[in-house]
């Protein structure tokens, strides 16, 4: 499966979201998905599956507690995939940041 599918589920993206404070049982997890997304916690569990398949997280086991991270390797990928696009949005950025510059040199200079 390629990243950005993984990645396109809202319910994967938020599980990621949630993994980025820090490690967390799947018991948590799936109490915080099943809240907010209302779904079986059978189907949270797929979702775990299907990033922990494609490198998204890593789980280790603490007797009968299973804990869930963030891998960083496939979201490197995509990090390294966007900077391509970056220019597009960084350009338009520091336009803002010059009109945002200006406009201050302007208040000032009406005192």
């Amino acid at each position: 499966m390629h990243a950005f599918d993984v990645l396109g589920d809202p319910v994967r993206r938020r599980i990621l979201e949630l993994l980025a404070t820090g490690e967390q049982t799947s018991g948590a997890i799936s109490a915080a998905i099943q809240g907010e997304f209302g779904i079986s916690q059978p189907a949270v569990s797929q979702h775990l599956r299907v990033l922990r398949d494609n490198g998204f997280t890593t789980v280790r086991a603490e007797g009968a507690r299973r804990l869930y991270a963030v891998d960083s390797g496939p979201l490197e990928e995509v990090d390294a995939w966007l900077e391509r696009f970056r220019g597009f949005w960084n350009q338009r950025l520091d336009a803002l940041g010059t009109e945002l510059a200006r406009g201050k040199r302007e208040r000032r200079k009406e005192w």
